[in-house]
């Protein structure tokens, strides 16, 4: 084998390894395929037609979102405290099509869970909320995408209500507004940190669903925390018009919780509801 060919097969063995990898278990970057409009041939209830790698999102019996039930909810202290350890870094936005998505490059630190770590990837918001709780629905989902070095998936969701500003969106709004006529578009927003993210409660909720837009793919580990924070009106505003997909939501129906369990982490030393 000449040097020319031995560099060739190394090149082609290093791009199967190291990227072939990262398409799975991902959400997909253009969303322009699907739409959200429950009416359309396009729309949630046929996002598995739209593509045979996408049959999950009709066929899964795990799927995300869901209504967070306390008819069904177990109550836990084992599950321990969801451990952070995320640092700022060099992020993009980009419009996918019906969501903005803000990118951290070279990673933001992670969060562990049973025993697992997973790197923070990104973030993107959904508007109202995905999950719902006792079947109320919400204005505004945060998701906090992480992915572990097998690939598996970890999102956080943060779930919000009118009320005063919140912090994340005040500082992301400037970049909101000057990226709402590109689509498809990455743009550098500079270092951002992901731990200006409010949390606020040590409660949360945990179930195994699936990503909640096409491919669908099944075994992501949810963690919703169980406290509603706030977003301003105009803030609402700001992110829905940056999308600029001329829908009014871009939040996946609720889907059936089937036999999957369902816990509630509460702190041992915690009394309160």
């Amino acid at each position: 084998m000449n040097n020319k060919s031995l560099f060739s097969s190394i090149f082609i063995a290093l791009f199967i390894i190291f990227c072939v990898p990262l398409a799975l278990s991902q959400e997909v970057d253009d969303e322009h395929e699907f739409t959200y409009d429950v009416n359309s041939p396009n729309g949630p209830d046929h996002w598995g037609e739209i593509h045979p790698e996408w049959s999950m999102c009709n066929q899964g019996d795990m799927q995300s979102p869901i209504d967070l039930t306390h008819k069904r909810v177990q109550t836990t202290s084992k599950l321990g405290r969801l451990e952070r350890d995320y640092k700022p870094s060099n992020a993009t936005l980009i419009n996918r099509g019906h969501d903005m998505m803000l990118r951290w490059i070279g990673g933001a630190g992670h969060i562990h869970i049973n025993g697992t770590e997973y790197q923070l990837n990104q973030l993107h918001w959904h508007t109202p909320t995905e999950h719902t709780i006792n079947g109320r629905r919400f204005n505004l989902e945060l998701h906090l995408v992480h992915q572990s070095a097998d690939k598996k998936i970890a999102v956080v969701g943060i779930l919000y209500k009118i009320g005063r500003p919140d912090s994340l969106l005040s500082m992301m709004e400037p970049y909101l507004r000057a990226v709402a006529s590109t689509r498809g578009v990455e743009t550098s927003v500079g270092i951002i940190d992901p731990r200006q993210i409010k949390i606020g409660s040590r409660k949360y909720y945990r179930y195994i669903g699936s990503l909640t837009t096409p491919p669908c793919d099944q075994n992501v580990t949810w963690t919703i925390v169980k406290k509603v924070r706030t977003v301003s009106r105009e803030q609402l505003r700001v992110i829905r018009e940056a999308v600029h997909d001329e829908a009014e939501a871009n939040a996946r129906p609720v889907q059936a919780l089937n036999d999957r369990w369902l816990k509630l982490y509460r702190p041992d030393d915690d009394e309160t509801n």
